[in-house]
Order: C-alpha cells, then sequence, then structure tokens
C-alpha cells in the first residue's frame, strides 16, 4: 500500500503516531450554538455579553468570525410600524415624562400599543413597562381595539406593582388611553397622566422600543394559527424570555428581572472596624 501510495514505510508510521488535531474552537462554538438556538435575535455584541457571562473569555471579533462561518448573523426582515388614533375629542395631558430624571423603579410607567397578525385575523397587544427597568410589568392580547384592552393591562400591573408617590403614566394620544375609564382608573390610583406630542415619536421611545423588539424576535419567527396559540407564545416571549433572559443594553447588558433584582437588593455595606 505504501509502494501504491508512493509513501515511505517509516512516513507512513510516523503519520499513524501524529496526535489528531480538533477544532480549537469546538467547545466555544457549541456554547455559541446554544445561545444562538435560545436567542436567535441576539447578534454579535450580545452574543459576546452572554458568553461573558458563562465564563468565556472572548471578544466580539471573534464571535463575529464564528457567527459568520456558523451562518449566525441576525437578519432584520421587515419595517416596523406602529399605527396611532389620536382622532378623538377627549381630553389630553401634558408630556410629564419628557423631563424626568429616572432614579429608581415605579416612577414612570409606559405604555403602547400594536397589532398581530394571525393566518386569518388580527388581534391587538397592549403593553406597560416600567421606563427605569424596561420590564414588561402588564400586557393584554385580544380581537379588539376597546378601552378594555388598555384596561386590562393597566389592571395586570396594579395587581403586580405599587403605586408610589408621584408616579407617572405616558402614553400616546391614543383614545383607548384618553377615555374617561381608562383615565378614571389612573386618578383613583393616585396616578398622573402623560401624553406624548403630535407626531413625535421619540416621546414614547421605550414603549415602542420594546415593541419594535416583540416584533422582529418573536412575531416575525412565528405563524400564529389563533389567539390562544399567539397568546400563549407571546406571553412566554414577554414573561420568559424578555423580562429574564434578554440582555437589555441600557441595563449593563442584564436582563430586566435581574436588574430589578440587583436594584432592590443593594451588596450589603461593609463595616470597618476601628
Amino acid at each position: 500500500m505504501c509502494g501504491l501510495a508512493g509513501v515511505s514505510r517509516a512516513g507512513h508510521y510516523r503519520f499513524q503516531s501524529q496526535p489528531q488535531r480538533g477544532d480549537p474552537d469546538m467547545d466555544l462554538r457549541d456554547e455559541l450554538q446554544r445561545i444562538a438556538l435560545e436567542m436567535p435575535a441576539y447578534g454579535r455584541r450580545r452574543i459576546t455579553a452572554e458568553l461573558r457571562r458563562r465564563g468565556w473569555d472572548v471578544n466580539h471579533k471573534r464571535v463575529h468570525r464564528l457567527m459568520r462561518e456558523d451562518n449566525l448573523l441576525c437578519l432584520r426582515r421587515r419595517k416596523f410600524v406602529v399605527t396611532t388614533d389620536s382622532g378623538h375629542s377627549r381630553p389630553v395631558y401634558p408630556n410629564l415624562a419628557r423631563g424626568m430624571m429616572l432614579t429608581g423603579l415605579d416612577q414612570l410607567w409606559v405604555a403602547d400599543i400594536t397589532y398581530i397578525r394571525l393566518q386569518l385575523e388580527f388581534v391587538y397587544l397592549a403593553v406597560i413597562l416600567d421606563a427605569f427597568s424596561r420590564r414588561v410589568i402588564g400586557w393584554a392580547l385580544d380581537r379588539t381595539l376597546e378601552a378594555e384592552l388598555a384596561l386590562s393591562a393597566l389592571r395586570m400591573v396594579l395587581e403586580r406593582r405599587p403605586v408610589a408617590p408621584g408616579l407617572v403614566h405616558h402614553s400616546d394620544r391614543g383614545v383607548q388611553y384618553a377615555c374617561q375609564p381608562y383615565t378614571d382608573l389612573l386618578q383613583q390610583q393616585g396616578i398622573a397622566s402623560s401624553m406624548s406630542r403630535v407626531g413625535n415619536p421619540y416621546d414614547n421611545a421605550r414603549a415602542e422600543s420594546f415593541l419594535k423588539t416583540l416584533k422582529y424576535e418573536e412575531v416575525y419567527r412565528q405563524e400564529y394559527r389563533d389567539l390562544a396559540e399567539a397568546r400563549a407564545s407571546i406571553q412566554h416571549f414577554i414573561e420568559k424570555v424578555y423580562n429574564q433572559k434578554r440582555l437589555h443594553s441600557a441595563l449593563g447588558y442584564r436582563p430586566p428581572v435581574e436588574f430589578e433584582r440587583s436594584w432592590l437588593s443593594p451588596p450589603a455595606a461593609v463595616v470597618v472596624s476601628a
């Protein structure tokens, strides 16, 4: 066989005795694949941050190379669209959120509504976030755009969170937030109403940013058959993925729940003896 292959017998045995070299990045690739499957919309910077949280000493350039080689680079597929019906005669409130400097939880809640397409119909999602932690603290999904949709999300929040003095609720000028049942409930709880300026999307940027994330990382990746399936899938994304796992750059690459826990439980003070 050595004669047919044109190699010496000694060379053949030297080759046989050499240890086989594996991919030095195999373990890192395996961990990267796990993160990419769990959080399919993560880009290289969030995956780098997650790898570091798991004990890997890597930089974003190396992660980007491996993601490119393994076809894991995140792709944005659709343009985000927001629609608001503010053509009503109900009272609107001044923008109190614009000048707020947030220093803790439950100082500013931000709310918004979007639509979600099913196979045969559209449904609507109302959400409320704590602006300080970016955590979704209330949400409701239904077939109707009536005020009850927004009210259901607000009631969920009131069951979960305390109403602190000076708390502000900010939204756009949609009729769901300007209607009397909604504003009456806010007033009963001692919550101040705040609304965005006309045609200015930046006034409610935190809520709109979450809806954009929801569309790209959950809705556009699914084919919901009906309302029940959409509700179950969106609930899992909000409560289990976004709130508890998804790293947020504004929170030091921590998920909202972890950020809130660290805020509510600061490190114990160091006692120095005299």
